[in-house]
C-alpha cells in the first residue's frame, strides 16, 4: 500500500468517528510576539493527548478477524504506545507495549491503564524493537509500527486535512519530525489541497536524522533531548523519500530553544505542551521574519510532559525570566538587617520565596554572615529597582547569576 491523498482522505473518514476533531486556534498572545498569525492545531486534546492516536486507530481498524483475536504488538516508550494501548482495548483486541527498561513509571502505568500488557526490554527504541518483533512472530501477534506504515502514516496526516478545512487560509504548516510519518502524511495531504502551501519540519539538534538525509549531511544522534517523541536514530526510508518531495524545508532546535518554546506555549497561551511540539514553536522563533504577514499553523502534537519536568521547567523559565531570582547579601552579623531587607523587598513589590541565613562557612568574617533571598518579582527590570533599593539603603548584594 502507498501513502496518498486518497488513503488519508478514505482513514480519515474511517477514523473520525471515534478520534476527537481537535481546535485550530488562534495564539493571540505568541503572535503578537512574533509578529506573524500563529494558529496552534491542539493534538494534545486527543485521546491520549497525542497525535498518534490517529495512526493507531487507523492501522487497527484494518485488521481482520484473526489479527484481532490474536492481538497486536508496539514498541514505544510513550505517545504510540498509549494509542495503541487505548484503541486496541476500546475495540476488544488484546495488546502487548515493549517499553524500553528506564521508560517513566507514570508513562509505564498509563499505558497499563489503558489495558495493554506492558513489558519492559533494552535500554532504547532500536534495542526493544528487534525484541518486539520477535516476541511478535513467537505469539502471533500483528506489529504495528509508529510511523514506518503508509495506514498509520494516512491517519497521522489526517491533521492536515483538519486544519485546512478549519482554516483554508494557512500559508504555512510546521509539523515536528521523528520517523517522519506524521510530516509525510501532512505535506501529502496539503499539497494536494493546497499546492502552493509551505511545510516545514522541526527537528531537535541532537536528532536531526530526517533533517541531515533531506540535506544532504551526517546526522546527529547522540545526547539527549527534552524532545524524546522525535528522537528517532532511524527514521523511514519511505518517509523520507515522501519528504524530499513534499517538503520544502527542515529546520532544528537546541535544547534550550526547545525549553524556552514549552514555557512560552504554558505561560502565554495556557497551554500544556511535550518537547517535540516545542521544537515547533523554537524553529518558528528562531526564523519569525520569514512569515511575516503570514498565517503559519503550527502542529501541538502531543502534551504527555513528566510533571516532575514540567515544573522545573516552569521555574527555570521564571528564573530565565527574572521572576524568580536569587540575592546574596554579605552582612554584618547584627541584629535586625534581615527586617530591613523584607520590608524593602516587599514595599517594592515583590514577595520573598526563601531565606538562607549562614553564619559557620568560612567565606565570610567571623563576624559577618551571607544571606541569601529568593524573591518573586514581575520581570527583570522589577528586580533591577529592588536591587538598586537595597543598595542604596547600603547592603552590599549581588544577584545569584553574577560571578563573586
Amino acid at each position: 500500500m502507498t501513502l496518498t491523498p486518497a488513503l488519508i482522505r478514505s482513514t480519515h473518514a474511517a477514523i473520525a468517528p471515534d478520534t476527537v476533531r481537535t481546535p485550530l486556534v488562534r495564539a493571540a498572545r505568541l503572535s503578537m510576539q512574533l509578529g506573524f498569525d500563529l494558529y496552534l492545531k491542539l493534538e494534545n486534546l486527543q485521546h491520549t493527548n497525542a497525535f498518534k492516536a490517529r495512526g493507531a486507530l487507523a492501522k487497527l481498524l484494518t485488521l481482520d478477524a484473526n489479527q484481532r483475536a490474536a492481538g497486536v504488538i508496539a514498541c514505544s516508550a510513550g505517545n504510540h504506545a498509549q494509542g495503541v494501548a487505548y484503541h486496541a482495548t476500546r475495540l476488544g483486541i488484546p495488546s502487548v507495549i515493549v517499553m524500553p527498561e528506564g521508560t517513566p513509571f507514570n508513562k509505564v502505568k498509563r499505558t497499563g491503564d489503558f489495558g495493554a500488557e506492558v513489558v519492559l526490554h533494552g535500554t532504547g527504541f532500536d534495542e526493544s524493537v528487534a525484541f518486539t518483533l520477535d516476541l511478535a512472530e513467537k505469539r502471533g501477534l500483528t506489529f504495528i509500527h509508529p510511523f514506518d506504515d503508509p495506514v498509520v502514516a494516512a491517519g497521522q496526516g489526517s491533521v492536515a486535512l483538519e486544519m485546512l478545512e478549519q482554516n483554508p487560509a494557512l500559508d504555512v504548516i510546521v509539523v515536528p519530525v521523528g520517523g517522519g510519518g506524521l510530516i509525510a502524511g501532512m505535506a501529502t495531504a496539503a499539497k494536494d489541497m493546497k499546492p502552493g502551501i509551505e511545510i516545514v519540519g522541526a527537528q531537535a539538534e541532537y536528532f536531526d536524522a530526517v533533517k541531515a538525509a533531506f540535506d544532504g549531511t551526517s546526522p546527529h544522534t547522540t545526547g539527549t533531548t527534552l524532545a524524546e517523541g522525535i528522537a528517532v536514530r532511524a527514521p523511514s526510508p519511505t518517509n523520507i523519500e515522501i519528504i524530499r518531495n513534499t517538503v520544502d524545508r527542515i529546520d532544528e532546535a537546541s535544547e534550550a530553544e526547545i525549553e524556552d518554546a514549552i514555557f512560552d506555549l504554558l505561560s502565554h497561551e495556557k497551554l500544556v505542551a511535550e518537547g517535540a511540539a516545542g521544537a515547533g514553536l523554537a524553529v518558528l522563533k528562531n526564523h519569525a521574519e520569514r512569515y511575516a504577514g503570514k498565517q503559519v499553523g503550527l502542529v501541538v502534537c502531543g502534551g504527555n510532559i513528566d510533571s516532575r519536568m514540567l515544573s522545573t521547567l516552569i521555574l527555570r523559565g521564571l528564573v530565565r525570566d527574572g521572576r524568580i531570582t536569587r540575592l546574596i547579601f554579605k552582612l554584618d552579623d547584627r541584629p535586625g538587617q534581615l527586617a530591613q531587607i523584607a520590608a524593602i523587598i516587599g514595599e517594592a513589590g515583590a514577595n520573598v520565596v526563601e531565606v538562607i541565613h549562614q553564619r559557620m562557612m568560612q567565606s565570610v568574617a567571623l563576624k559577618q554572615a551571607e544571606l541569601e533571598v529568593v524573591i518573586e518579582a514581575r520581570d527583570a527590570g522589577h528586580v533591577e529597582q529592588i536591587t538598586d533599593t537595597l543598595r542604596e539603603a547600603g547592603f552590599a548584594l549581588r544577584i545569584g547569576s553574577e560571578a563573586v
